[in-house]
């Protein structure tokens, strides 16, 4: 220890005497920790207003065409019907489970339409949005949830990933990719997708270090969507999620995560900044997921009917839908020709997904081991012999 520091050590205890602190009352203390927070609400970056007004950012500008308007409009209508199909395929029985994106499209394809092709993305399970901003055809991505396969689709093919169940192990595995990439000298970036729950994992801490020290070209994008299932945001932190990117050595921004243009254009500078080798940044999309955390999951138990119908009131389709109107960009044929496609994609998904086939039941054990094993290859004869028994049971 210092002497610098063995001085302030007994400054701090008054010379040596004891002395009594102080207790702040809860008023006092609840005062104290709200005005944090509404400052904080300066620093969001919007630049569509939840009743659908366009408004500017000093450092975030974004010039779409019209169609490029009328795009975004058209992949979070058809990205929120896929999902709603594919909750109600669970319901009925033929998924096994479902992480519903409602409510955060507009994080999800503002970032996702931000993204060269060059560009690689590590998702977590509920990305169905940037999924279809890849190219992954949406029924691919619920074979996994039928079981019927391991993932779905190639990750080479469109630079996605395949969906990560662990929380917060595709941070590393985005890290890890961006330092290759930096290593390589290509000209692309990565972006590592989680939520705010998952910003509580060590593997989360830890590819923050790895990033920042290595100057990694990887933007971390946190969909807080203030609810880690039954956990609300304020019993995981004590600071705005993108905060925690300055103790690291990298920036943070948060943003409207249900504003598709303010998203779009806050992922597109960091995107743009991590080409450079500049290094990380951590987006913080600030959202709500207005379904459950998963189809297994009854969100009424732990948060309230108002809180919610707070925030249907600030629905990024609804808003992005205004805009567009007001401003004479899209005609009601538009929008029409939009459901009509959105039903299309409804049915097909359904009728998909009904015709999947079962997989091989003995494929479990396949792939266990490079070169077999003798405990694999007796549990495989005990399976076989109990799905035998059926077919005996039967023909008796």
């Amino acid at each position: 220890m210092t002497v610098e520091s063995t001085a302030a050590r007994k400054n701090t205890r008054g010379g040596g005497k004891r002395t009594t602190a102080k207790k702040a009352s809860p008023a006092k203390a609840k005062t104290a920790a709200q005005a944090p927070a509404e400052a904080e609400q300066d620093q969001l970056v919007q630049l569509l207003t939840p009743e659908g007004k366009r408004v500017e950012h000093p450092e975030y500008a974004i010039d779409l065409s019209d169609e490029e308007l009328r795009g975004l409009y058209r992949d979070m209508v058809l990205t929120r019907r896929f999902d709603a199909e594919a909750t109600t395929l669970q319901r009925q029985g033929e998924l096994g489970l479902w992480a519903s994106l409602l409510g955060q499209e507009a994080a999800q394809i503002g970032s996702g339409r931000a993204l060269r092709d060059d560009d690689y993305v590590f998702p977590t399970y509920r990305e169905h949005g940037v999924a279809w901003c890849r190219g992954v055809d949406p029924t691919n991505l619920l074979g996994m949830f039928r079981g019927v396969n391991n993932g779905g689709w190639d990750p080479n093919s469109n630079n996605f990933h395949l969906y990560t169940i662990v929380i917060g192990s595709q941070a590393l595995h985005a890290t890890g990719y961006a330092m290759g990439v930096q290593k390589d000298g290509a000209d692309s970036a990565v972006i590592a997708y989680f939520g705010d729950g998952a910003s509580s994992q060590g593997d989360v801490a830890e590819s923050f270090t790895f990033s920042a020290v290595y100057n990694a070209p990887v933007v971390f994008f946190c969909q807080n969507n203030q609810w880690a299932i039954s956990e609300p945001t304020e019993k995981q932190t004590r600071v705005p999620l993108y905060q925690r990117a300055r103790g690291y050595g990298f920036p943070g921004v948060r943003v409207d995560g249900n504003d598709v243009l303010a998203c779009l254009a806050v992922t597109r500078a960091a995107l743009e900044r991590a080409r450079a080798g500049e290094g990380p940044t951590l987006v913080e999309a600030f959202t709500y997921r207005m379904g459950a955390h998963t189809t297994s999951d009854d969100p009424t138990r732990y948060r309230r009917d108002e809180e919610r119908e707070a925030w249907e009131a600030k629905d990024p389709i609804l808003r992005l839908r205004t805009y567009l109107e007001t401003e004479g960009i899209a005609d009601q044929a538009f929008l029409d020709a939009v459901e009509e496609e959105s039903e299309t994609l409804g049915k097909r998904v359904r009728e998909v997904v009904r015709s999947m086939p079962d997989p091989d039941t003995m494929a479990i054990f396949e792939n266990v081991y490079a070169d077999g094993h003798a405990l694999v290859d007796e549990e495989r004869a005990q399976f076989a012999a109990y799905q035998a028994s059926f077919v005996d049971a039967e023909e008796n």
